[in-house]
């Protein structure tokens, strides 16, 4: 195919693709499939076996897919702190902390030692391998996330704080393989590592996140229900909060990731009323009342169509890269010893003494999914000089888990989900009834 027909292709393609999903949309969400595994499918058809439309090497291009998957991330985590309308001093808060912290680090322990013993890596490599594919996915999950800020589940609001938590919390156990592999500096017996990158990078990019949402929210609303200014532009401050909070908690040597997440969630907190499901438009008599509502109804929704915008692209360039791997034998049983085995015993010991029914404790356990989020640690230690070898192996390895990711959670996501909703409605009924 020539190259003067490549570009008119892809944008033909890549239109297609966007219209026939939108229309498709509410047929699809009946099916035991997710949008990811179309797009999946799109990405291996025009990439180097197909159309050759996408033609990107991880290794060569290392550089060009962490900036990409950098974007996706950030996006999606700003989405999910936007989502979590629960108060800060509720219990539920305690499955997604647990989930991020303790889940996080025996998932990475777990993986360590499958990776020093039978994949033969050394500590640190095994240690990055970890961190690589312990954090959820918040690009991927968003259909067991939660959809509305009304939504008090537990199962979804725990995946949905994980899966924006543990983006940070991961990078402390990236920084530590990169340094055992002489890739990072330490410091003399690990006091850098610990000082610098788990207590201040962790800490400060908390504060600064919630500083900063809090900050930009509350002037916005200050200027709109006293002057009657900046209306009209609540797209941009999603872009301009990620942008900055991201661009700060760099400057700052802090977690990029964490810090972003951090704003989203204390940009909701300045609506005083999240529960309510549709507010009228702001007038001149409603203003003080409804300004912050209306500001969280436009910036989230603006959020999750950039959400959705960057799902299609990054999926369809993990389908055109399969290619470009080679496939390991231990993707065999490492995939299933991951899913079956190391999730649910991490979920398990890591929400001990949360109370919980069984039915959620599964779902979550089952809903580990690893996708985006992965991809870029891998690209970060890529791009930090990680030896080709090793890269060759995780690259294998990391694209096989997420596409197994991506095709058995978006089989199991519909029929899991419908249960469990219809279990939960019945449990309601009944309570009700008992009560009445």
């Amino acid at each position: 195919m020539t190259e003067n027909l490549l570009f008119p292709l892809g944008f033909l393609i890549f239109g297609i693709l966007l219209i026939v999903m939108t229309m498709a949309s509410s047929f699809i969400a009946r099916l035991p499939l997710s949008a990811a595994m179309l797009y999946l499918a799109v990405g291996i058809a025009i990439g180097p076996t197909g159309l050759e439309l996408i033609q990107l090497d991880p290794l060569v291009d290392a550089h060009l897919l962490e900036r990409l998957t950098e974007i996706a991330v950030l996006i999606s985590l700003f989405t999910a702190g936007q989502k979590l309308g629960v108060p800060l001093q509720d219990r539920r808060w305690r499955i997604p902390v647990q989930l991020a912290f303790l889940s996080m680090m025996l998932t990475v322990a777990m993986l360590t030692a499958v990776g020093v013993w039978a994949l033969q890596l050394p500590l640190g490599a095994a240690i990055l391998f970890g961190a690589i594919l312990a954090p959820t996915d918040p690009v991927l999950a968003s259909d067991v996330q939660i959809s509305k800020p009304s939504d008090r589940d537990r199962v979804r609001f725990g995946l949905t704080g994980e899966a924006g938590l543990n983006d940070g919390t991961a990078f402390p156990f990236v920084m530590l393989g990169l340094g055992l592999l002489a890739l990072h500096d330490m410091g003399t017996a690990g006091w850098r590592w610990l000082a610098f990158d788990v207590i201040w990078a962790i800490t400060g990019a908390l504060i600064l996140g919630y500083f900063l949402g809090t900050g930009v929210g509350r002037t916005i609303l200050y200027l709109r229900t006293h002057h009657r200014e900046a209306f009209g532009s609540d797209e941009f401050i999603a872009l301009g909060l990620i942008a900055l909070s991201y661009g700060a908690a760099l400057l700052c040597h802090t977690y990029g990731f964490l810090a972003v997440f951090t704003a989203g969630l204390a940009l909701r907190r300045i609506d005083p009323t999240p529960t309510l499901p549709k507010r009228p438009e702001p007038t001149s008599a409603n203003l003080p009342v409804e300004a912050p509502a209306a500001l969280m109804q436009e910036v989230q929704k603006f959020n999750t169509q950039l959400e959705h915008f960057a799902e299609v692209g990054i999926v369809l360039i993990v389908g055109a890269m399969l290619s470009t791997i080679e496939f390991r034998v231990e993707v065999l049983w490492f995939i299933p010893l991951f899913f079956l085995i190391i999730r649910p015993l991490a979920v398990y010991m890591g929400l001990v003494g949360i109370p919980m029914e069984g039915s959620q404790r599964r779902l979550i356990a089952w809903f580990g999914i690893r996708g985006i989020g992965s991809l870029y640690y891998l690209m970060y230690a890529i791009t930090h000089g990680l030896e080709l070898r090793l890269a060759q192996q995780m690259l294998s390895v990391t694209l096989c888990v997420v596409v197994a990711s991506v095709i058995a959670h978006g089989i199991s996501v519909t029929p899991l989900m419908k249960r469990y909703e219809s279990s939960r409605a019945k449990r309601k009924a009944y309570r009700k009834k008992i009560s009445s």
